[in-house]
């Protein structure tokens, strides 16, 4: 009886790590990328204060974006990584695109968030603020599925993730790894549905 309730929870355990993989490579940009408010770059670590190689792959296909005319303002959004880092990830991305010259005032920070669900709540937050309307959620591909499903939790209208591909990051492990964030993510949308969690 033991070893059937065991084989049943690796059989659905497999089923699920299967499913969860699908959803990674096959749902990550909702609409079509057209005019938005504003382009949200979803935050990642800071190597000594200035951002990752992997986050700089996000800045740059942002700035890719922003230049082609697909949003007017960035919102950098990411909270501080360790007490002894002196930025938060946000004013690192910040600083990265001033340097390539963007106008200050073309950037707003978000510099609490500790998550993905925390980047897209508080950029709303900050959209809300400003009358910003649309938005374009900028990520890796395989982070892309999530965080479009958390922005369409969230309320966004008619959100579009564009991601690129990463050719600093080990893929295999993040993407087995996404499928662990992705099953937390689900739970959590569970217990905030249910009014368990903030």
């Amino acid at each position: 009886m033991i070893f059937r309730v065991m084989l049943l929870f690796v059989v659905c355990g497999l089923i699920w790590f299967v499913y969860t993989q699908w959803v990674i490579h096959n749902k990550s940009s909702g609409r079509e990328l057209s005019h938005a408010d504003v382009g949200i770059v979803l935050g990642a670590v800071l190597w000594d204060n200035k951002p990752s190689p992997a986050l700089v792959e996000r800045l740059d296909h942002a700035l890719s974006l922003y230049q082609a005319g697909h949003f007017d303002t960035f919102i950098v959004t990411g909270g501080l990584d360790h007490p002894s880092l002196q930025l938060t990830e946000a004013q690192g991305m910040a600083a990265y695109l001033i340097e390539r010259g963007v106008p200050s005032e073309h950037i707003l920070l978000e510099n609490q968030a500790t998550s993905t669900y925390e980047n897209l709540l508080f950029s709303r937050e900050i959209m809300e603020d400003h009358s910003y309307k649309s938005a374009v959620i900028i990520t890796h591909r395989y982070h892309g599925a999530r965080s479009l499903e958390i922005a369409n939790f969230l309320g966004y209208q008619s959100p579009v993730v564009s991601t690129t591909e990463s050719k600093v990051l080990n893929m295999a492990w993040h993407q087995m790894r996404e499928s662990l964030a992705y099953t937390k993510w689900k739970l959590d949308q569970l217990w905030i549905t249910i009014g368990m969690k903030g």
